[in-house]
Order: structure tokens, then sequence, then C-alpha cells
């Protein structure tokens, strides 16, 4: 028998990267350019371009755009991890530290849970540039919301 250190799958739904850039058309995630890349058994990927759209006027990645991405990272895996007939996840807070600038490239963030509560998810994202330096540290708390039976939602 061989040993693996390989985590269990934490996907409530199997995770679906073409699913979920399917969802981000039309949306914020499209204008930015962020696209899914990468999901294994307990971590999403994706990434997102540095360039007009997502820099500030001193020519640096926009601090705002990092928490775009670190919460789209979060939001998407969090609703994998939930039974979608009968439940959805929503953002409750969301802190980012930004530890160096970024002026070009792409920056790639990778989300992994903390947390995975009948109620709420912690998520931690980190986001590098280029040259797998660490540009932005981010924690993500998602509420675990049932459905509406109405089918109203």
């Amino acid at each position: 028998m061989t040993e693996t250190n390989t985590p269990e799958p934490i996907w409530k739904t199997p995770f679906s990267i073409d699913r979920a850039n399917q969802l981000s058309k039309g949306c914020a995630n499209e204008r930015l350019g962020i696209e899914l890349i990468e999901a294994g058994p307990d971590y999403v990927v994706g990434r997102m371009p540095v360039d007009e759209r997502t820099k500030q006027p001193a020519g640096i990645l926009h601090g705002g755009a990092s928490v775009l991405l670190a919460e789209t990272l979060a939001s998407f895996a969090g609703a994998f991890c939930v039974d979608p007939e009968t439940q959805s996840v929503v953002g409750q807070e969301i802190n980012a530290n930004h530890l160096r600038s970024a002026t070009s490239g792409h920056v790639t963030g990778t989300a992994r849970p903390l947390h995975l509560g009948r109620r709420s998810h912690v998520w931690e994202i980190h986001i590098t540039n280029d040259d797998g330096k660490l540009v932005c540290v981010s924690r993500m708390t998602l509420a675990v919301v049932d459905r509406p039976s109405s089918g109203r939602y």
C-alpha cells in the first residue's frame, strides 16, 4: 500500500474550472481578466493581468483589484463546498495585507480553506507575482446560507 499526502477533496460538487469561468462572463471577473486556472482537492488557483484595467494611477496593481481576485477565488471555492440545491455562500468579511507591488505580467491567487463549518467558511488567499513572490495575503469569511424553498433565488 502506498501512502500519499494528498488531502481528501473538499468539494460537494466536483470543481469545474470551465463552469466557474463561464459564470464569470459579463461581470467584473471578465472585465478585469480574471480566470480560474486550476483546482486541486482542497484549493483553487486563478490569475489576473496587471494592466490598465487593474493598475492604480501610480502604475502599480490596485489593492482593490487584489481584493477582487481574492474574493472571486474564495467565493467560487466556497460555492463548490456546499450542496448547490439547498445552500449558497455569501461574503461576510474580507481583509488584505498588501506586501509588495506588481507593475506588469500577472498575479496568481491560491485559495485554501482554514475552516469549513456548517454555517461559515474562512478562506486564506495568497497572491503572488510572476516571480512567485508574495504580493498580497487575504482572508475571507463566507456565510453559508440556505436557499429559499420557494425557488426564487
